[in-house]
């Protein structure tokens, strides 16, 4: 079942952020844009190189009124561990999630149950805490945090103009379509 439309189901969790612990909750995904991005786990191979390529990208994701969330099976604890002892970790200002128990990945439905680990999945989620974009990928092939500013900025759009949508390959400023019945079969 998709979760496009769905508004986040409530967790708490613990995460790490700047040098602190932190307690946070859907709640938190709630009043700016949010991205959440899930990985299998700490000290692997991949995901830090992605998010890595995210905190690159985060300073942009602000600009746009973007929070970012990283989620894994690993605890807050081993979260900070993994900035402390990382070069390319240690440098994430973001909210880093643990989420030991699951519940947060059983919720976005990214986890692999055999496995104990999510799927390398992105969400993007509007003010009202409704999910308006995800994107999945297989554990060996890592993501490219730059696509999420113009999916960003076509989802603001299409909330901020009701009626308007963004058609492929749309960058700001670029036209966009107001479907009708004139519109069919006329693309």
């Amino acid at each position: 079942m998709s979760l496009i439309g769905s508004e986040v189901k409530p967790f708490n969790a613990h995460a790490y952020r700047n040098g602190e612990f932190l307690e946070v909750s859907e709640a938190d995904f709630k009043g700016q844009w949010s991205v959440v991005c899930f990985y299998p786990a700490d000290f692997t191979f991949v995901c830090p190189t992605e998010l890595e390529d995210l905190q690159e990208q985060y300073p942009a994701l602000q600009e746009l009124g973007v929070e970012v969330f990283s989620v894994s099976r690993d605890s807050h604890f081993t979260h900070k561990a993994w900035h402390d002892s990382s070069e390319a970790i240690g440098k994430i200002t973001y909210t880093m999630i643990g989420d030991p128990a699951h519940v947060i990945s059983r919720n976005f439905d990214v986890l692999v149950e055999e496995l104990g680990q999510a799927d390398r999945g992105t969400f993007i989620i509007d003010p009202d805490g409704v999910i308006q974009a995800v994107e999945i990928n297989a554990d060996g092939i890592g993501r490219d945090a730059s696509t999420l500013i113009n999916k960003i900025k076509a989802a603001q759009y299409v909330r901020n103009n009701p009626g308007e949508v963004c058609p492929a390959k749309w960058k700001e400023g670029s036209a966009t379509l107001k479907p009708s019945l004139d519109l069919v079969g006329k693309i």
